[in-house]
């Protein structure tokens, strides 16, 4: 009886702490997205670079609001988050990367794209219970 007691704080505190990431996750994500937005109306010009990035804050966003929604974060999330960050590495440093670093983002976006429709594959093909 005692360890259940326990186990069930110890799970309150970390639900606690987890969902106070999240918030900070969330209030971070938005403070850095208007500074963007800013940066933007002083400079006049939207740039593809700036449009990478507040879709990569999106993309932030809508991770956490669906780990709140369904308590899961899905595996494509990150990756997706993964993609367009090397895209817009490659976007931005292109003029100052030789050929092979080209190639190297160019092949980890084609891995990181491999790896989500796997992954959308092996849910379509076999789903998880209503337990898993």
């Amino acid at each position: 009886m005692r360890q259940n007691v326990f186990t069930h704080h110890a799970e309150t505190v970390l639900g606690f702490l987890e969902y106070l990431g999240l918030i900070v996750i969330v209030v971070a994500t938005v403070v850095a997205s208007i500074s963007e937005v800013r940066t933007m109306l002083d400079a006049g010009v939207v740039t593809l670079a700036d449009l990478l990035l507040l879709f990569l804050y999106l993309e932030i966003l809508a991770m956490v609001g669906l780990y709140f929604k369904s308590g899961k974060l899905p595996v494509r999330f990150p990756i997706y988050i993964a993609i367009v960050a090397l895209a817009r590495y490659l976007v931005l440093d292109m003029k100052n990367l030789d050929m092979w670093h080209m190639l190297g983002v160019a092949a980890a976006i084609l891995l990181l794209t491999l790896a989500v429709l796997s992954v959308r594959f092996g849910h379509a093909r076999y789903p998880y219970g209503d337990g898993e």
